[in-house]
């Protein structure tokens, strides 16, 4: 009896183990794969946890890359323009002193206000370039329209501005483009003061000269055999050019007391350079034009001479600069100041004596693409990245006092003494607040 009583005990007590090692093996099967069979990867499906992950990935990029941007502090500095979404190419103030016009390559040109620069927000206007985008921008004489240079399409398209109702600016291209004639890059485009043609260079040696309806009155050959910068007088009468040739060779376009075309004929050149010329500016009413070349020198010439008689231009000033490719020059409007690009750096000299006034050192992250005076001569505007800083012209306040100095040492009535006097204390009030201005600016 009792051995069959532990027989069957051992047989329960078996069964049991069985039951157990099968539950086990059970469960096991469920929760492992089978041999050939894929599990689907949860990270085949986005998941919103995975999705949020990503949005911040991307805003801490976004955060550094702001971060990381290029900035610039300086005395000097009134302004910095923010809208582009692209490098800026050009700078252009209007000739009535209210705008100023930037393009880059984010297919817009916009259209700032230049009484905000002073301001802490800098409001703009913004044109859409269709399909393509401005490499060059020109306001007309009459601030109503500009004209660009389209990259893709190596054409000019007008832009007229459009007055809304409300007040507000609209833009509006013409039906038609210019026609397609140069065959190398273009290198700068610009329009007459008196609004009887337009200027298109390329960096062969072609300049085309253009009514305002697309035609060509002429075409110039300048036999620099490379072309570095070409433009269109403030005066409306010239057109110059300077290349690879140490040399200014500059034009007349000569029009009939009706208005009609006539021709082009040499006016005079600036010769004197031992190197190429990068770039020159012209003063305001064209009776001065500044050069800055490859051999290291920036000159000043006296360029208010009777060319049909002979008279040739004569050099006022050489001075030594630091200059590269792509350097730009800027003559202040009243030719007393004289702004000078290397690279990044801006140079500020006194055109009447030839000292260095200011150094402006990485004004951008990359090389100036412009550098332009606006027609008062109070600001000085460049473009290199996607930003445009606008800088005060401190140097022409202190040449502007020390002229009225001079004037007022010379004076032999007591009217002009006095009115010279009542002049310099004025100038010296204006030049002071700008001093604090910058002063306070700079202050934490």
């Amino acid at each position: 009896m009792e051995a069959a009583a532990l027989g069957a005990l051992s047989l329960l007590l078996g069964a049991l183990v069985l039951l157990v090692l099968l539950a086990v093996g059970r469960r096991k099967e469920e929760t492992e794969p089978a041999a050939g069979l894929a599990v689907p990867e949860e990270s085949s499906a986005v998941k919103p946890s995975a999705v949020k992950k990503l949005k911040q990935e991307k805003q801490q990029r976004r955060s550094k890359d702001k971060s990381t941007q290029h900035t610039f502090s300086h005395p000097l500095l009134a302004a910095t323009l923010k809208a582009h979404n692209g490098n800026v190419t050009c700078l252009d103030f209007s000739s009535n002193g209210k705008y100023l016009a930037s393009c880059a390559d984010d297919r817009t040109v916009r259209i700032w206000s230049t009484k905000d620069f002073t301001d802490r927000e800098h409001k703009c206007l913004r044109a859409n370039v269709e399909l393509d985008h401005a490499v060059l921008v020109r306001f007309s004489p009459d601030s109503r329209a500009f004209i660009t240079w389209l990259a893709n399409g190596d054409t000019i398209r007008i832009f007229k501005m459009v007055k809304k109702d409300d007040g507000t600016l609209s833009f509006k291209a013409t039906a038609e483009d210019f026609p397609q004639k140069h065959k190398a890059s273009i290198i700068n485009i610009g329009i007459a003061e008196t609004g009887k043609f337009i200027m298109s260079a390329s960096a062969d040696t072609t300049i085309h000269i253009w009514d305002l309806r697309g035609d060509i009155l002429a075409t110039i050959n300048t036999n620099q055999v490379t072309n570095s910068y070409a433009a269109v007088s403030p005066c409306g009468r010239f057109v110059a050019s300077c290349g690879f040739t140490p040399d200014v060779k500059v034009w007349e376009v000569c029009f009939g007391k009706g208005g009609e075309f006539r021709e082009v004929i040499r006016a005079f050149d600036l010769k004197g350079h031992s190197a190429g010329v990068h770039a020159f500016a012209f003063s305001n009413n064209s009776d001065r034009m500044a050069t800055v070349s490859k051999d290291g020198t920036w000159k000043l010439w006296n360029t208010d001479v009777e060319y049909r008689k002979q008279q040739d231009p004569y050099l006022l000033k050489t001075v030594p600069c630091s200059s590269s490719e792509g350097s730009r020059v800027a003559l202040s409007p009243d030719g007393r100041v004289l702004a000078v690009s290397s690279g990044s750096d801006v140079c500020l000299y006194n055109c009447e004596s030839g000292e260095l006034e200011e150094t402006l050192s990485s004004v951008h992250s990359s090389p100036l693409t412009d550098l332009r005076f606006d027609t008062t001569g109070l600001f000085l505007a460049c473009s290199g990245d996607r930003a445009i800083r606008v800088l005060h012209n401190a140097p022409g306040h202190r040449a502007a006092l020390a002229h009225l100095r001079m004037l007022l040492k010379k004076a032999q009535s007591d009217a002009m003494r006095d009115r010279l006097t009542q002049q310099v204390e004025e100038a010296e009030r204006a030049l002071n607040m700008l001093l604090s201005h910058t002063h306070t600016q700079q202050l934490p």
